[in-house]
């Protein structure tokens, strides 16, 4: 009897011991689909990501001006938004009525109290105001703005924490990587476009632009009227750049923004200085293709009367071969090395005249100089 007893336990037992552990193996897998589903359901994309990272630093950027008067015909090849348009004296239709003018672009905020947008949005205005992407309007005051590459630096009159963007390093993209446009088109906050980098150093000489001093990156990612002064992000989320003006036309497809390191330079500049040095000796600059020898030149298109290179000796059609000691092949070596020189400074310049070379020395000026000549 205790036999069956002792028996008919340990049979009790395995059953048990069957139930409890097929159970838990059984319910492994389930709970893994579970997982599994949670996971593709939570995956975010890589812009996803991005603007999430960013997007809260982005600010719409509203100005009001009294406009007196203004009379300008349209014939502009450029589709700028109403402040790019403003900026560089383009077109608009004759109207005469004084008024109070509303205008909107885009910003970001890069440092505690600090927006980082373009001059254009800013330039002329009466009233700032900074609205953030939670709702809140802000007063902001214009610590500074450069001209000749469109960059304006506002303070916020509030207090934080601040959201703060990420700024990236423009030298290290390559055309093909992921383009990401942030900003507030037609007053429709943080609205984003997805493209490529095209193009990187597009001088604006070639857009038809001769009075400023910007080299760009070209994008596909649309960017519309509005979208001035936001961001340019990588697939990580980091600014690269700073939206600032499209290319019209049908199929165009063509956006331009400044590159981030050279804002940070003109930002830092502004904020230590109040204003930015433009080292110029007065030339304007042609590249030009020798296909027998497939390479360009870059060619003297125009002298400025009264400035260094007049004054040296520098004449038009001249082809430029080194400055200092960098052997030009572009004419961004040109305004590199002009820039690096800096004001009040020698630098030799070696260039080519017909078939003969001729060593010249020039001491590059500010650029405001030049104008006031």
């Amino acid at each position: 009897m205790k036999r069956d007893i002792q028996k008919l336990l340990l049979i009790v037992s395995l059953i048990t011991v069957g139930i409890r552990y097929p159970a838990k193996i059984i319910s492994q897998p389930l709970s893994k689909t579970k997982i599994n589903e949670v996971n593709l359901y939570s995956n975010k994309s890589f812009i996803t990501k991005a603007v999430e990272r960013t997007g809260a630093a982005v600010v719409t950027i509203d100005t009001q001006r009294y406009v007196k008067k203004r009379n300008f015909p349209r014939n502009s090849q450029l589709f700028l938004d109403p402040y790019f348009e403003r900026f560089f004296g383009l077109d608009f239709p004759n109207e005469n009525r004084p008024r109070i003018e509303q205008n909107q672009g885009s910003g970001f905020i890069f440092a505690d109290e600090l927006v980082m947008t373009n001059a254009h949005v800013v330039n002329g205005t009466d009233k700032v105001i900074v609205g953030l992407t939670n709702g809140k309007k802000l007063n902001a005051k214009l610590i500074g703005q450069d001209p000749f590459t469109d960059l304006a630096v506002l303070k916020i009159e509030g207090k934080g924490p601040w959201p703060k963007a990420k700024l990236g390093d423009s030298e290290k993209i390559k055309v093909g990587d992921w383009a990401i446009a942030v900003g507030n088109p037609f007053g429709l906050e943080n609205t984003v476009t997805l493209g490529i980098i095209s193009n990187l150093n597009r001088n604006v000489t070639q857009l038809g632009i001769y009075d400023k001093k910007l080299e760009l990156i070209q994008t596909d990612a649309a960017i519309n009227p509005g979208n001035s002064g936001g961001p340019l992000l990588n697939s990580d989320g980091e600014v690269i750049g700073i939206n600032t003006l499209i290319r019209s036309g049908p199929g165009a497809g063509l956006s331009f923004a400044i590159p981030i390191n050279k804002a940070k330079e003109i930002a830092y500049q502004l904020l230590k200085n109040g204003k930015v040095i433009h080292p110029m000796i007065g030339i304007s600059l042609i590249e030009e293709s020798i296909f027998e020898r497939k390479n360009i030149v870059v060619k003297v298109g125009y002298v400025v009367p009264n400035s260094p290179a007049e004054k040296s000796g520098i004449k038009i059609d001249d082809i430029l071969i080194k400055i200092g000691n960098k052997n030009i092949e572009t004419a961004s070596d040109v305004i590199e090395q002009i820039s690096k020189n800096g004001i009040k400074k020698q630098v030799n310049i070696l260039l080519k005249r017909k078939n003969k070379f001729i060593k010249l020395k020039v001491i590059p000026t500010d650029i405001t100089n030049l104008q006031n000549n």
